[in-house]
């Protein structure tokens, strides 16, 4: 059976800037690139420089024309973070579309980022919360929308409170399911308090189900040699087309999401176990649901950070 495909209808984008992070490759690579084919600006931060040029060229291969600003950015990096951000309010252009997608995914010893957070949930989380934050004046001239990447992952585990960077025992795949459950309860918790505030954005999340992206491959700067055994057999299912999804329809639900998804919304791919299948709305799993959780979230996050958001 052959890899799925599903297509889905964008509106015209024109005259509107977006930013992607963890967009050189992958799943971040071909959201940006779509975003860029319907006609929007899209800002480009990346980590690495050189693997960021290869990724606006591949950009540009697929749609000519297209409009990129190529930025530099750490999300383990609260400096670097506030440096994109600072640089950005100072130029002072609306942001209409924000796509928190950039992740690290189950280094196999603990990690922490410039700040001494546990990798994951400094980068996949405090750093997007950081981020989100510096650009808030601009989020707000835009009356943007703002999609945050969840995960699978996220169906279960917990917010680990007594110990959130892990220090006293680490668990790669529970401190990884903590930083994911913190990205859905935080896009949930910035649609309620833009409501209750009046900032006029409109905030979502989506996850991609499970697709044969870069994230259990081969990581040497994470301490992974080689491909995972979980990556090798989620190929395989995806290239048969057997319950999974593909890199690109893996880009499908925050696509949606970002441009059309309902305030508040969940979505992700719709087959049995949202593993693979076309995108849509979806109940967000009961991890994702308490409201208290993520207000106690946002607060601490607040703190860690630095930065107030709102």
């Amino acid at each position: 059976m052959a890899p799925r495909h599903y297509d889905i209808t964008l509106p015209d984008l024109t005259g509107k800037r977006a930013m992607v992070t963890g967009a050189s490759d992958g799943m971040g690579l071909g959201i940006a690139a779509t975003l860029a084919g319907a006609g929007a600006e899209v800002l480009v931060p990346v980590r690495n420089r050189e693997k960021g040029e290869a990724a606006v060229a591949a950009i540009r291969s697929r749609v000519p024309g297209a409009r990129l600003v190529l930025h530099d950015l750490d999300l383990a990096s609260l400096a670097s973070v506030r440096a994109l951000g600072e640089r950005l309010v100072g130029e002072g252009e609306p942001l209409h579309l924000l796509v928190n997608n950039a992740g690290v995914m189950t280094p196999p010893e603990r990690r922490t980022t410039a700040d001494g957070f546990e990798l994951q949930l400094g980068t996949n989380h405090l750093g997007h919360f950081a981020l989100t934050a510096h650009l808030l004046p601009l989020l707000r001239a835009g009356r943007a929308r703002v999609t945050s990447q969840a995960s699978v992952a996220a169906r279960r585990g917990r917010i680990n409170w007594d110990d959130l960077s892990w220090e006293r025992s680490y668990d790669g795949m529970a401190a990884y399911q903590q930083s994911k459950i913190a990205c859905g309860l935080f896009g949930l918790e910035l649609s309620r308090r833009s409501a209750a505030g009046g900032w006029g954005l409109t905030s979502n999340i989506a996850h991609p189900g499970v697709a044969p992206t870069s994230l259990l491959a081969a990581r040497p700067e994470l301490g992974r040699s080689e491909d995972t055994t979980s990556v090798r057999v989620i190929r395989w299912l995806s290239s048969h087309g057997l319950v999974v999804g593909t890199v690109e329809t893996a880009t499908l639900p925050a696509l949606l999401a970002v441009t059309t998804g309902d305030d508040g919304g969940f979505y992700g791919p719709q087959w049995p176990g949202n593993a693979g299948g076309p995108p849509g709305l979806q109940k967000p799993w009961p991890p994702l649901r308490s409201e208290a959780d993520a207000a106690r979230l946002w607060d601490v996050s607040e703190q860690l950070t630095g930065m107030r958001l709102g």
